[in-house]
């Protein structure tokens, strides 16, 4: 699944990949992908079937198990992948439930109301002892209105089926923490869930690191050898049998024991993991909380912006803040948890969903506040503690709505003037904690385009091909996502890059950027189109006008006026032209409008002269990329696509400075 084959990529290690290269056995295979990408590359090569029906946000971890299988892709012990996609996710779980009590190894993707609609099945796959892996896109659940992004609401919906869960916060974890969560179902006779944010991180495409296939090989080992046929009629025993008053407890009970050696094995296999690759995961990763006096605490990718956050909030405002990402929900970690809060003067957990019948909080703060309680009588095993801190809790990020280092910096304020006890943050309402300020948190250097354009248009594939490139080519970190509703074709579309040389934390939409893309001229109509471009930043946009002048006076005055003001160069292209001219197939000239794109990132950003390739290699790169994307309508559309890129190389203008500046 990634862009390029395993052992062939491109990618130029940073500094830092190269030391881990050097220390540790299987460091990974560098590429680009995103989360749905990076799980199948895991599923496809360890486990040898899915059962699995279709819903947004997993859609693409199904569909790229599928393709391998239509591919005749075997396994690495050589088994042919099966894919078996019934009627319902109902279904689709039970066919699990099914090929695990034959002693296969089965995996599953699923998502919101899909994974509710299985939970009846979770249970009874719990109950056997049935080692199943299933790849959730967390996704909000239909309440009030339809929501297809992300939300913890539908994990949290099925967290007493008895099923392990590890939170992911990009694709790097994603794929590592699949790989984890199958060892530790195997060793523990337990089903896991390996859980990452839909949309914000099933398909943001990240600079990751992919497991070899010889560690993938060895750290799990051969199904055919490991698992227990529970239908073998040489071994006969009896699974969900009827049991009456006499019995059903003394089972229900007696699952204890598989439970009670989970934590071991996790930690055991957290070990192995980090002894052979050098990424180190644990039951929780506190950032800066040694001497925090104020710490935040949440599971999921915002998790990630709030280290930036934390940084800046001690660097620049002297406050001792910390951060604490739960990376494993089930089992729960209560005396982890309390052991790296208890010294602070006040925390916050935030949560991607609202139960506002639950007066004590979400349910990862109810937990927390159980395992505090627990400390302070000394019970289930807790140390004794004196003093609890003060507990806030937060509703962030419901249906993918965004979490900026602003409002976790309101976060803070709230802890240090004893605020809200609840609150939201990032809409208007009573309850919501206000901005005061919303920091620049890319790293230093980093450069960054934001995109306007209609689905259907093809800009969000271009916008990963660009980021497949700086990351497979010129060997940067990259971070590349849209914005799009669930609508999608044919209404306003947003897209977000950044490419850096360090990891980009930051998960949220990019308000500070370099590079504006206009590719649907409608938004120029909005001078506030032109927020967060930074003075001196470029404009890309779309127009079927020749003459420099011609394109000026088509934009609207004050728009105008702001690009006067900011001193913006703006570059512009017929891209609609270009993709009628070289599409042969006739349904892709929309779509091929935005891939003219990636020939104007070429030309205005300067990675493809500081890599000191030559232009044939950079565009053998450009294709290898197109390949990926596009490979499967023919080597025409490939072909078709790479024309495109060089015409927008060639054909891109400029409005000319002294145009710009003269008065209208």
């Amino acid at each position: 699944m990634s862009v390029v084959s395993i052992g062939e990529s491109t990618r130029a290690p940073h500094e830092a990949d190269a030391a881990v290269e050097s220390k540790f056995q299987y460091p990974g295979i560098p590429t680009t992908c995103d989360g749905a990408e990076a799980v199948v590359h895991v599923e496809t090569n360890i486990s040898q079937a899915a059962g699995a029906y279709p819903i947004t946000s997993s859609t693409t971890m199904g569909g790229g198990f599928n393709a391998a299988v239509m591919n005749g892709y075997r396994n690495l012990w050589g088994d042919p992948l099966m894919f078996f996609e019934p009627e319902s996710e109902h279904s689709a779980a039970t066919i699990c439930e099914g090929f695990a009590v034959a002693g296969g190894r089965v995996t599953n993707f699923t998502s919101g109301q899909g994974l509710v609609l299985m939970k009846e099945v979770l249970y009874t796959i719990a109950g056997k002892r049935l080692p199943v892996v299933m790849n959730i896109g967390a996704r909000a659940l239909t309440s009030q209105a339809l929501n297809v992004h992300a939300g913890h609401d539908d994990l949290m919906s099925v967290a007493d089926c008895g099923w392990g869960m590890l939170f992911a916060r990009n694709a790097q974890e994603a794929a590592d923490l699949c790989l984890i969560a199958r060892r530790a179902a195997e060793a523990s006779y337990t089903p896991f869930f390996n859980v990452q944010d839909g949309f914000l991180t099933t398909h943001t495409v990240e600079t990751v690191r992919l497991p070899e296939k010889e560690f993938m090989k060895e750290y799990v080992g051969d199904p055919k050898e490991k698992l227990m046929n529970l239908m073998d009629p040489a071994n006969p025993i009896m699974s969900g049998v009827v049991q009456n008053q006499d019995s059903y407890m003394k089972g229900k009970i007696a699952q204890r024991w598989y439970y009670d050696r989970i934590e071991g094995i996790l930690e055991e296999c957290f070990r192995e993991f980090y002894n052979k690759t050098g990424r180190r995961y644990d039951f929780l990763e506190p950032y800066r909380c040694d001497d925090a006096d104020y710490i935040l605490v949440g599971m999921g990718c915002y998790m990630e912006t709030a280290k930036a956050t934390v940084d800046y909030l001690r660097e620049q405002k002297g406050i001792a803040a910390g951060c604490l990402n739960v990376c494993v929900f089930r089992p729960f970690p209560a005396r982890q948890i309390v052991q790296a809060l208890k010294h602070c003067k006040a925390f916050t957990v935030y949560e991607r969903m609202d139960d506002p019948m639950s007066t004590t909080g979400n349910h990862l703060t109810r937990e927390i506040k159980a395992a505090f309680c627990d400390a302070v009588t000394g019970q289930n095993g807790q140390e004794r503690i004196e003093r609890v801190p003060r507990i806030y809790s937060g509703a962030a990020g419901l249906g993918s709505r965004d979490v900026r280092p602003g409002h976790i910096i309101a976060t803070f304020q709230n802890m240090i003037h004893d605020g809200q006890d609840f609150f939201c943050v990032g809409i208007d309402h009573p309850l919501a904690l206000k901005m005061t300020e919303d920091p620049d948190l890319r790293p230093p250097g980093g450069f960054s385009m934001r995109g306007h354009s209609v689905g259907g248009f093809g800009s969000v594939t271009t916008n990963k091909v660009i980021a497949t490139i700086a990351g497979d080519v010129f060997g940067k970190d990259v971070q590349a996502y849209p914005k799009y509703g669930s609508e999608k074709k044919g209404l306003p579309t947003t897209y977000y890059l950044t490419i850096a040389d360090s990891h980009i934390m930051v998960h949220s939409e990019l308000e500070h950027v370099n590079l504006l893309c206009i590719n649907d001229p409608t938004a120029l109509l909005h001078a506030n189109t032109l927020n967060g471009l930074v003075d001196g930043g470029a404009i890309f946009m779309q127009s079927p006008y020749h003459d420099p002048k011609e394109v000026w006076r088509h934009i609207p005055p004050a728009t105008r006026e702001k690009i006067r003001a900011k001193k913006v160069r703006v570059y512009f292209c017929d891209m609609v032209k270009i993709a009628r001219e070289v599409a042969s197939v006739a349904d892709l000239q929309m779509r091929m409008q935005g891939i003219v794109l990636l020939g104007a990132f070429l030309k205005l950003t300067p990675y493809a002269k500081e890599s000191k390739m030559s232009d044939e290699q950079v565009y053998a790169g450009v294709e290898k990329a197109l390949r990926k994307y596009f490979g499967k309508r023919g080597e025409r559309v490939v072909q078709d696509n790479l024309t495109c890129v060089k015409r927008g190389y060639s054909e891109l203008r400029e409005i000319p400075q002294e145009l710009i500046q003269q008065g209208d």
